[in-house]
């Protein structure tokens, strides 16, 4: 190996190319690496460890940030490739150990771990080092919590906010049906092309993690939405930045972000007095929550929410376990 080539560069880049990561997802990882070689120039970097008890936030708090404000010297590319070839099991201990003391949660220590734990199997793999300092440790036991999800009454409220009858709010409109009708994640959502929905059929084709492939029906709410969305936007867009493949653009014709689809919510949420904290994701907790709630086999939901495990989509089992439960203690006479 050339010294003054990063390790981590490599890592992320095979991250990209060969196992197809999203942009966010490898820079999480690269937010995680960088924040570990922190930590082995100096254990004890108070700015490294600030309190950061939430969400997924790598290196000194935000994924998005910029990792490094120059291009490392030589020498330093160096120097970090002997620290991170010359870590040991006890090392790694060290640095779960320091996250554990400012009070980090347990689901981040575990993503950073899983981070160091995929890097040195790659590490290994090219024969950087003999053997991965990370696999004698154990994932940290996580505590269950159960996925958000809105109500039939909470959903058809933040649909009814819409404003249908303008180009924007039939677009969002079509956004929040089609979110809740396919269970997608919004990053296939603004993925989306118009080439990949098929409103005869009912159907639209995703790419979703690891650019699988898979085919997932619409409910008739959804193509009446997006049918209209579309007829707006043949005669109320002109712009000449237009993208014409883009099933879901912002109002200079571009493709739709994840963060702007965030925004939006947020704007009806507030119109709707719904909880603010619900995002994007709360509506395909809410698609599979209501679909097993109804009968439908978990397998197919596994499918269309495109999960690799089973074990990942039968948490929504006990969403509905509790559901029941819950009409179980409310109608009993002796419950």
């Amino acid at each position: 190996m050339n010294m003054h080539e990063s390790i981590i560069d490599q890592f992320i880049n095979y991250l990209r190319a060969e196992r197809h990561f999203s942009t966010h997802t490898a820079r999480c990882y690269a937010a995680d690496l960088e924040q570990f070689c922190v930590f082995l120039a100096d254990p004890d970097a108070e700015p490294l460890f600030g309190p950061t008890n939430n969400g997924v936030k790598g290196f000194n708090g935000h994924p998005n940030r910029k990792l490094s404000s120059a291009p490392p010297s030589p020498q330093a590319i160096d120097d970090t490739n002997r620290r991170l070839l010359a870590v040991d099991t006890d090392m790694v201990r060290l640095f779960m150990s320091k996250l554990h003391d400012r009070n980090y949660c347990k689901s981040t220590v575990a993503r950073k771990l899983a981070t160091l734990r995929s890097f040195y199997k790659f590490v290994v793999r090219r024969e950087y080092a003999g053997s991965n300092p990370v696999a004698p440790i154990r994932t940290p036991k996580q505590e269950k919590r159960l996925p958000k999800f809105l109500d039939i009454d909470q959903i058809e409220k933040l649909f009814s906010n819409c404003n249908t009858t303008t180009l924007l709010g039939a677009r969002d409109r079509a956004i929040l049906e089609m979110l809740y009708s396919t269970g997608i994640r919004v990053s296939e959502l603004v993925a989306l092309n118009i080439a990949d929905i098929d409103l005869g059929s009912s159907v639209i084709r995703v790419r979703g993690k690891g650019k699988k492939e898979r085919v997932i029906p619409i409910g008739p709410g959804a193509v009446k939405a997006v049918i209209h969305y579309l007829d707006m936007r043949r005669t109320g867009l002109h712009s000449a930045k237009y993208d014409p493949d883009a099933l879901f653009i912002n109002k200079h014709g571009q493709r739709l972000s994840t963060r702007s689809v965030r925004r939006k919510l947020d704007k009806y949420l507030l119109e709707a007095g719904l909880d603010l904290s619900v995002s994007p994701h709360t509506l395909r907790h809410s698609f599979a929550t209501h679909m097993l709630q109804r009968g439908a086999d978990l397998r197919s939901v596994q499918e269309m929410l495109g999960h690799q495990s089973l074990s990942t989509t039968q948490i929504y089992t006990h969403l509905t376990n509790e559901n029941v439960k819950s009409e179980y203690e409310k109608a009993h006479p002796r419950a």
